[in-house]
């Protein structure tokens, strides 16, 4: 019998791929970005320390986004993580786009973030 393969363990497989080559130093540290059907979230991860420096989800009760299954919601949490990296002293990053394709709500984060300043 052949073992049909979901999307999600496609996705991780993907992101593990994309992992290896990919750190965050305490100077650069790592956007990373996973998304869901009805929410999005970024993290600012530190992997030298294992410590995570800031992050913004759509499903945190006092952000204004009504949604984050959409591109609207994702341009407001794209903000939202670089405001809060900034304020937690980080201007320079990796982008880590989670094994997603770079299309639609995270290509949306990711200009959003670049727009309100970070470096990537």
């Amino acid at each position: 019998m052949i073992r049909q393969i979901s999307r999600n363990d496609l996705r991780k497989r993907i992101h593990l791929r994309i992992r290896r080559k990919l750190r965050g130093a305490p100077e650069r540290p790592r956007l990373n970005v996973y998304r869901s059907l009805k929410h999005i979230c970024a993290q600012v991860i530190d992997d030298h320390a294992g410590r995570t420096l800031a992050s913004a989800s759509s499903a945190e009760k006092d952000t204004k986004v009504k949604s984050g299954g959409n591109v609207a919601g994702a341009k407001e949490i794209g903000k939202l993580i670089a405001g809060r990296a900034r304020q937690a002293g980080v201007t320079k990053v990796v982008f880590d786009r989670g094994g997603y394709l770079y299309h639609g709500r995270v290509k949306a984060l990711a200009e959003a973030a670049r727009e309100a300043g970070l470096e990537f």
